[in-house]
């Protein structure tokens, strides 16, 4: 019942624009080309944004901040908008990647949340908009494994060989690593770095697989028992499974925020700004949250999703202070740590 107001609410609002005579505005043909990651958005938005505005979305999929960024570097298929993560974000404007937004056209910048404004990876800014937060965890089946989880260790236990998955990019799963080992998720010590690799290669007999939004099917299914993922993720699993059960460890997690950017270049850069303001309005990100389950950066927004929530399901979609000051935010590392990880990374998949 919720999602149908929402899509009511939607379509009133696209009524009122068109009555308005908004729909001739400056930008609004063409089209834009929007690269997010997978099950991250309610696609039904992407018609509404068509019909308000006159541009047509061509929308497209990625796995992991590591595979957009190698996307933009090889120079790809033109790209309009994406949404990376905080550190990918940092990497991307100190490689000057990234367009300055002209926030006259997203008015709607005045709903994001003061906490996601000015963080240190846009620290003036000007690069980024806030879209979604939330944090990672452990994802096991209570069917499969009786006991009560509460460490990173589980990913070790060699009961669950076979039944384990891991994220299939490098940040997380060195993130994990180095949390387990009480390090920052940030370090830059090579010692450091070698010593998370090193659990990961005596973890890799024990896993069923590296995954990403495999992980879906696999846990859902029960084809695995455990694996590590993204806190609104598990809120859908638990949908089509209820047996499903979500734990930040005791050593600690990764926090991490989400946000809109426009790659250089971009084509299409007007378009893709008023895209930044569509996403960035109440009633549309109330239709993504209801969608994935993550925490909006529009505070409008999330005060009134709040209301919906179970309180395991808000403990989980909005982590506590006390949660997040366990938790490190990635930051962008140096160019000689990041080569590192990518050589370690290919060492480990072959």
């Amino acid at each position: 019942m919720k999602r149908l107001l929402l899509v009511i609410i939607a379509l009133c609002t696209l009524l009122t624009t068109i009555l308005a005579g908004c729909g001739s505005s400056p930008g609004s043909a063409g089209e834009v080309n929007v690269y997010n990651w997978g099950e991250y958005i309610d696609t039904d938005v992407l018609k509404l944004f068509e019909r308000e505005t006159g541009i047509k979305v061509n929308y497209f999929e990625y796995q992991n901040n590591e595979e957009m960024y190698s996307l933009l570097r090889m120079g790809g298929t033109n790209v309009d908008l994406i949404i990376p993560s905080d550190y990918m974000i940092a990497r991307l404007i100190d490689e000057d990647m990234l367009e300055e937004l002209t926030f006259s056209n997203i008015p709607n910048y005045s709903l994001i949340d003061a906490r996601y404004k000015n963080l240190e990876y846009d620290p003036q800014a000007k690069f980024s908009v806030a879209y979604m937060t939330g944090t990672v965890g452990l994802i096991y089946n209570t069917t499969l494994i009786s006991d009560d989880i509460t460490s990173w260790s589980a990913l070790f236990d060699s009961r669950y060989s076979g039944q384990i998955l891991m994220f299939d990019n490098p940040r997380d799963a060195f993130g994990i690593m180095h949390k387990y080992l009480g390090y920052s998720q940030n370090t830059t010590s090579e010692a450091e770095i070698r010593e998370a690799f090193d659990l990961l290669v005596q973890q890799k007999p024990l896993l069923q697989a590296y995954v990403m939004d495999q992980i879906f099917f696999k846990l859902e299914s029960g084809e695995a028992a455990i694996g590590p993922y993204y806190a609104g993720d598990f809120l859908l699993m638990h949908e089509q499974n209820p047996a499903l059960r979500f734990i930040r460890p005791v050593e600690g997690s990764n926090f991490f925020v989400d946000a809109m950017c426009i790659p250089k270049g971009a084509n299409n850069k007007t378009n893709a700004e008023l895209f930044i303001n569509f996403m960035s309005r109440t009633d549309i990100a109330l239709m993504n949250m209801e969608e994935i389950m993550y925490a909006s950066a529009n505070f409008e927004a999330a005060a009134d999703f709040t209301g919906e929530l179970e309180p395991w399901e808000y403990e989980i979609m909005f982590a506590s202070d006390a949660v997040l000051a366990s938790c490190d935010v990635f930051t962008n590392l140096p160019a000689n740590i990041l080569t590192l990880y990518d050589q370690l990374w290919v060492e480990l998949k072959k």
